[in-house]
């Protein structure tokens, strides 16, 4: 088996002013919950209620830039179909708990509240190659979602995939193919931006989710890297 390190992301939709931040930890422990994580993850939580309202986010500059994207590229009303950071926003600016799945992915969540950046976590064990390639999806393309049925793609939307393979529909749903459990020990970090945000903020990100693993004993491997 090749090493983790070896992952690569080929950015095949520039023209459409999409680019993501990745990075690879290794040997994170996703079955307990460090006391450390859980303050972290409280803190940002508090954060965004302090900073943000129900009524107003829609017009936060860093979500307006991810609503605009939807529309106006790829057609989509945002309305039905949130980025992945908007929809955790809007649950917890309703009073709600932030969702509680495992270690790794409430962290993954808790990064993603304070940025506002949609994070996807994927187990590398599980992905089939080791170059993926962020696309416009094929029509017909089967996608195989965390959490609901299988549904067909169609060819406005834009995929991660290695092969056949797709991980993620961007930036909104991640795939049951390689999801993150308790047995996950290798992760790739995925942050997706849009045009109108600045890669500092989804660096800034990866470094703080860097942070949140370290407290599950990961550890980062090479560089944060941008496609």
């Amino acid at each position: 088996m090749q090493p983790p390190e070896s992952l690569t992301v080929i950015n095949e939709v520039r023209d459409l002013g999409v680019f993501v931040v990745y990075d690879i930890i290794v040997g994170a422990s996703n079955t307990s919950y460090p006391e450390g994580l859980e303050r972290e993850v409280e803190s940002a939580v508090g954060e965004a209620r302090r900073a943000l309202s129900l009524a107003a986010l829609k017009d936060n500059p860093v979500i307006r830039a991810y609503r605009d994207f939807y529309w106006r590229v790829l057609k989509i009303d945002p309305t039905k179909q949130r980025p992945a950071q908007e929809a955790l926003l809007r649950r917890i600016l309703r009073g709600e708990p932030l969702p509680r799945i495992s270690p790794a992915v409430d962290a993954g969540n808790a990064a993603s509240i304070k940025y506002l950046v949609p994070i996807g976590l994927y187990d590398i064990g599980k992905i089939s190659g080791r170059t993926l390639y962020l696309r416009r999806a094929r029509r017909g393309e089967v996608f195989r979602p965390v959490g609901g049925r299988p549904f067909e793609l169609a060819d406005n939307q834009i995929v991660l995939a290695s092969g056949g393979q797709i991980l993620h529909v961007y930036p909104y749903r991640d795939s049951i193919d390689t999801v993150v459990d308790e047995r996950t020990r290798d992760f790739l970090v995925v942050i997706a931006g849009a045009p109108g945000v600045e890669r500092e903020r989804l660096v800034g990100a990866a470094l703080y989710l860097r942070k949140l693993f370290s407290l599950l004993g990961g550890i980062a491997v090479g560089e944060i890297r941008t496609a």
